[in-house]
């Protein structure tokens, strides 16, 4: 038996010794080599002879031939771009072909022989492999120290789709892509202002992401966008890969529930916020923006709101903060009230829920948190599951358990309405984010509920708007301008007034241009209540 185990891990041995090896850490060359083959050497190498790294050598000039090498990533660029107006162009010119030999064949084919918008040059290998890698193409040159870089970025890229995440009923459909340039461009289709400055950065030691930050120099404040740079210049991590990234590492407070900064992905969003004075952070790779400070009030508020008029909006403001109390102390205000305060409850109500009750074994605590729970799987899986089944799994997983559970008497009828209740308010809320904050909240209530009654309900209430007074974002108070109390700025918090009345920017978040509505705006129809006629009808009336 000992030597059978022997054998077997000999041969195990053998075997890994037989597979292709990685390839080991080589020492490159500081700056570019005269030679081209060293360089391309260099290339292979550091790239470990990735098939999608293609150099493509070409003959150019007349005799003698200049030996040239053209390399990219195949996916990151634009191919036909590059077979186009960059191969042809070095080759089939006669004219510069003879010009080739005479003059610097750099100089010539920056200048005569590229129709590009961008190149430049570069001199050492990191500039070399960041421009490779972000999908430019790199023009080599025997005998010559330095290389063309030229923009040619492309590849398959998903086209701009209405948000699905914020959906509104009025309003742009188009909604941000997995691309920087695509995205900030589609903030300045809406703001065409030169103030409006965007500084780049690139974060991850390894994926070399592109970050940018976009603001209106004149409206944002400057000390808020020096703490948003300087938060933003102390990340040091290997990948950013989603602006979730960089939202957990500059946030003011870790330890919270609630989100401290905004993320949108529509760009009438991020316009209307740049336009009030906040600072937008946009990551490559995904289309989903960050938008700083962020106040309490910000994740009740939806675009259209803007776009109605200010009653109907200032309606569903409220009706959205009574969706959001709801979806955090309705299950709490049962378990108290069937557990401690049953004299609160109307007596035909009282008897109807206590015959439902009998014949449920456990608490109101246990039956909540049972329900509760179960909704969140049922919620998961449908996120989780593909979208043609997702939201079937949902509905039918929900009807269905809860039917059972209520037939079973596991749970009472009244207690599978509450849960409902409590997951439809969820849903309703604007942003996802504090929507998952209501839901972690509200089981810390369910427990003051059923240790308390009312009273903790109370003071978790206490608890939190304490909590909340307490948070930060780059400075600006949270439940700014409730607390601390700016009677001017209320105008755009619970209620929203007309447009014409919002004449200042937040005073906390801009400085400089405060002004955003001038004098004399309010609509000032005529005096007289007649229909306007036409000349032809007054004449006719004259006559």
């Amino acid at each position: 038996m000992p030597g059978f185990f022997k054998n077997k891990r000999k041969k195990s041995s053998t075997t890994n010794e037989n597979q292709t090896q990685p390839p080991t850490k080589q020492e490159f060359p500081d700056s570019i080599d005269v030679l081209l083959s060293n360089n391309l050497n260099v290339i292979r190498n550091k790239t470990g002879n990735s098939f999608d790294v293609i150099v493509r050598k070409v003959n150019i000039g007349l005799l003698p031939k200049i030996q040239t090498a053209i390399v990219y990533i195949d996916g990151l660029v634009d191919s036909q771009s590059i077979k186009d107006f960059l191969i042809e162009s070095i080759m089939k010119s006669p004219e510069l072909q003879e010009k080739l030999i005479q003059q610097d064949p750099l100089e010539v084919i920056e200048d005569e022989a590229l129709p590009f918008g961008s190149i430049r040059e570069a001199s050492d290998w990191d500039q070399l492999f960041t421009a490779l890698m972000n999908g430019e193409t790199i023009i080599l040159v025997d005998g010559k120290t330095k290389v063309l870089v030229v923009d040619t970025r492309g590849g398959e890229r998903r086209s701009i789709e209405e948000p699905s995440s914020q959906v509104s009923v009025r309003g742009p459909r188009d909604g941000f892509t997995e691309s920087i340039i695509t995205n900030t461009s589609l903030v300045r289709r809406r703001i065409k202002d030169p103030n409006l400055w965007v500084e780049s950065r690139k974060l991850g030691k390894v994926t070399n992401t592109d970050v940018a930050i976009m603001y209106i120099n004149g409206i944002a404040n400057e000390k808020i966008v020096e703490e948003v740079r300087r938060r933003i210049d102390q990340i040091d991590i290997d990948s950013v890969l989603e602006s979730g990234y960089i939202e957990q590492l500059i946030e003011d407070q870790t330890f919270t529930s609630f989100p401290t900064l905004y993320h949108t992905e529509r760009p009438d969003t991020v316009s209307g916020n740049l336009l009030e004075g906040r600072i937008a952070i946009f990551v490559d790779g995904t289309p989903f923006v960050l938008l700083a400070p962020a106040v309490f009030i910000q994740f009740f508020q939806a675009v259209e709101d803007y776009y109605a008029r200010f009653d109907i909006a200032t309606a569903l403001r409220f009706l959205r903060l009574l969706i959001f109390s709801i979806s955090i102390i309705a299950p709490a205000a049962y378990i108290a009230a069937t557990t401690f305060h049953q004299e609160m409850i109307p007596t035909q109500l009282l008897i109807a829920v206590a015959a439902q009750r009998e014949a449920v074994p456990f608490p109101a605590f246990v039956e909540a948190l049972i329900m509760e729970v179960t909704f969140e799987i049922l919620r998961e899986a449908g996120i989780r599951m593909p979208r043609a089944v997702g939201s079937a799994i949902s509905i039918v997983g929900a009807l269905v358990i809860g039917q059972a559970a209520v037939q079973a008497g596991i749970v009472s009828p009244a207690m599978t309405i509450v849960v409902a209740m409590t997951a439809i308010a969820s849903f309703a809320t604007p942003s996802f984010a504090m929507a998952i904050a209501a839901r972690l909240v509200r089981f810390l209530f369910m427990i003051a509920a059923a240790t308390f009654g009312f009273y903790g309900i109370i003071l978790g209430i206490i608890m939190l708007t304490v909590h909340l007074c307490g948070l930060r974002s780059f400075g600006v108070p949270y439940m700014t301008p409730m607390a601390p109390f700016i009677l001017t700025e209320n105008a755009d918090t619970f209620f929203r007034l007309p447009l014409w009345v919002m004449k200042k920017r937040p005073k906390l978040i801009s400085e400089g241009n405060r002004v955003r509505v001038g004098k004399d705006q309010r609509p000032q129809p005529p005096v007289g209540r007649g229909m306007l006629k036409s000349s032809e009808e007054k004449g006719d009336q004259d006559e």
